[in-house]
């Protein structure tokens, strides 16, 4: 049936259809005035959603060549993120719902991160490892089954995305800090400064065993770092600093999913979230995908932000299950995934 889906997280305003297999439309509406501050701003990121959401499905319904009466399903993100945020996309969905009367699926975000190398029929197939990497989340899951996840470790402090921004702005470097940190980094010797990497005393003492990621050292190291260095050292060694952290960072990723897949010899692996569309990680897991035998996957760069493709995938599993929402769904800012 045609599915309509809505991500209003954080500040990406999105939506598409997706019918059986095909993805008909899949619109992002990206809020370019969180650049201005280094960061979102979560008053700003809902008063953008309200303004762009209407224009948003229009437009998705335009390219899908749809109407609003051909559509059989809602699917909209409940959870987490921004609370003003996700009380836009919630709302508009409930209302369209009721309007259209169909059915409605709350979807957790980050469980749309999961299906979003599923996209396309020639994603993984369970049981297979996901590295959920982004700007508020770094989370290693076993996915057994689909809608049956088990938690292997997740960050103690910063995300890896968090990290990315946060070092772009101790360098003086754009927001989002990611692409920019990866595009100096490319001009840069990654064996420069030896940054630390973090490992976790207790990943291997508990039992089942974590393997659970920190960043926030790291990012700390950068700071002290850079505050020793005159302004003319630093714009020598900034391209060093950049690829040095980067691959301070990649390290701790693969060392960590080297040891899970150690205890889960599963046959593939697969990488999410807005950091999975940086090059260096994705060679890196490369790599490690062919010393250990498994099959790397990851999503076109355009489904590794948040996108509502992913969401429509998502609620497409739970749909055909016969998961339904009542219109009381109430958004989440704190869901985990379980």
């Amino acid at each position: 049936m045609p599915l309509l889906a809505i991500e209003t997280s954080c500040d990406e305003t999105a939506a598409a259809v997706l019918h059986g297999q095909q993805l008909l439309a899949n619109t992002i509406a990206t809020q370019e005035i969180h650049q201005l501050y280094g960061g979102v701003v979560p008053e700003l990121a809902s008063r953008a959603h309200v303004q762009r959401l209407v224009p948003v499905v229009q437009r998705t319904l335009a390219q899908a060549q749809m109407t609003p009466n051909d559509i059989k399903a809602v699917a909209v993100t409940y959870g987490p993120g921004l609370i003003g945020s996700l009380v836009v996309g919630v709302s508009f969905a409930k209302g369209l719902a009721l309007q259209l009367g169909v059915p409605l699926l709350g979807v957790n975000h980050l469980e749309g991160h999961l299906f979003s190398t599923n996209i396309h029929p020639e994603g993984p197939a369970p049981p297979f490892l996901s590295l959920l990497i982004s700007g508020g989340h770094t989370i290693l899951i076993h996915v057994r089954a689909w809608g049956q996840y088990e938690i292997l470790g997740q960050t103690q402090d910063d995300a890896a995305g968090e990290a990315f921004d946060k070092v772009a702005k101790i360098l003086g470097l754009a927001y989002p800090g990611g692409p920019a940190v990866e595009k100096l980094a490319a001009t840069g010797n990654a064996q420069a400064i030896d940054f630390p990497q973090a490992r976790l005393k207790s990943a291997m003492s508990t039992a089942p065993p974590r393997f659970d990621f920190s960043f926030s050292g790291l990012k700390t190291a950068v700071l002290y770092y850079v505050r020793k260095l005159a302004a003319a050292e630093l714009e020598q060694q900034q391209a060093d600093i950049a690829a040095s952290f980067q691959q301070a960072l990649i390290n701790a990723l693969v060392e960590n999913v080297a040891l899970a897949h150690a205890q889960y010899p599963v046959r593939a692996v697969a990488l999410a979230g807005g950091v999975a569309c940086n090059r260096a990680l994705r060679q890196a897991f490369v790599r490690l995908g062919e010393k250990r035998g498994f099959q790397l996957h990851f999503p076109e760069p355009i489904f590794c932000t948040d996108n509502a493709a992913m969401i429509a995938r998502a609620a497409q599993f739970h749909f055909s299950t016969g998961k339904r929402s009542a219109l009381t769904l109430a958004p989440d800012p704190g869901l985990v995934l379980s």
